[in-house]
């Protein structure tokens, strides 16, 4: 019996496929939703603005954790440890965790 193999296509329109550059991350959810919004902030600007939001299922975060920490380690494996920068005094973490809101 032959096996079919399922090939997942993909479809990247061009103003996608160029991406959207954020240095901060906030991370909020909620029973059903973890919510990740991409932020772009700017030196010497104060509101920063939301680039991206993406709303993922509690399953498909833990995957997505899964898989960006298995990325990284290859990553390093090839380039070498990632450092972070010393904060300087800064508060503001570059990724941060937002507790969920009280409902």
């Amino acid at each position: 019996m032959e096996k079919k193999e399922n090939k997942l296509q993909l479809e990247l329109p061009a103003e996608v496929a160029e991406g959207v550059y954020a240095n901060l991350a906030l991370i909020t959810h909620s029973q059903s939703e973890f919510i990740v919004d991409f932020i772009r902030m700017m030196p010497g600007v104060e509101k920063a603005r939301v680039k991206s939001r993406v709303v993922l299922t509690p399953q498909h975060a833990k995957r997505l954790m899964h898989a960006l920490a298995d990325n990284i380690h290859k990553y390093e494996s090839v380039f070498g440890k990632i450092t972070e920068p010393d904060a300087g005094g800064n508060t503001i973490a570059p990724f941060m965790n937002v507790p969920p809101a009280e409902a």
